[in-house]
């Protein structure tokens, strides 16, 4: 690996209101227009690790637990959780505030695969992550059966490779 750096380095905080052309015919928000704010802000936070262009290459199954209303704050924390040789993984948290009321609710989770590139577009490797703390230590150590199993969904990897989730395939 190149080098090391700190989980917290990649550390990335986004905030948006939620207007008008951000919502469907209900006011929620959509969908589509929250992965693209969380999509940039996975992005930054890759960058950030491996100070190279990140590109995006999976998106895990998300979630959307609690509808994000007209006027809403949404918060996005993103951090990169591990790294392998040329690619990393970014967990994302939303959380919706509506600030008249007060009422801060965690609205989405998940995880998202970015490939570190060089100037001309290759791939290149990424500094090795160091967590920290608690939860830095358990999601580095679980994103090995996240990444086997993406791959395996993909066709990348077979069942049989995946020496992490391999039981759950048997």
């Amino acid at each position: 690996m190149a080098n090391q750096k700190k989980a917290k380095e990649s550390l990335v905080m986004m905030s948006e209101l939620v207007l008008p052309n951000d919502t469907n015919m209900l006011h929620n928000l959509m969908g589509g227009r929250l992965l693209h704010w969380m999509d940039i802000a996975a992005g930054i936070s890759a960058q950030r690790h491996c100070n190279h262009i990140a590109v995006t290459a999976s998106v895990d199954n998300v979630s959307f637990r609690n509808p994000v209303k007209l006027g809403d704050v949404i918060t996005i924390q993103a951090k990169v959780t591990r790294s392998f040789n040329t690619s990393m993984e970014v967990r994302l948290t939303v959380y919706a505030e509506n600030i008249p009321s007060g009422s801060k609710v965690k609205s989405n989770e998940a995880f998202y695969t970015f490939v570190a590139l060089d100037q001309d577009g290759n791939k290149t490797q990424v500094p090795e992550l160091i967590a920290e703390t608690e939860e830095e230590k358990q999601l580095f150590e679980s994103a090995l059966q996240r990444r086997e199993l993406r791959l395996v969904l993909a066709g990348k990897m077979s069942p049989k490779e995946a020496s992490s989730i391999k039981s759950i395939f048997s």
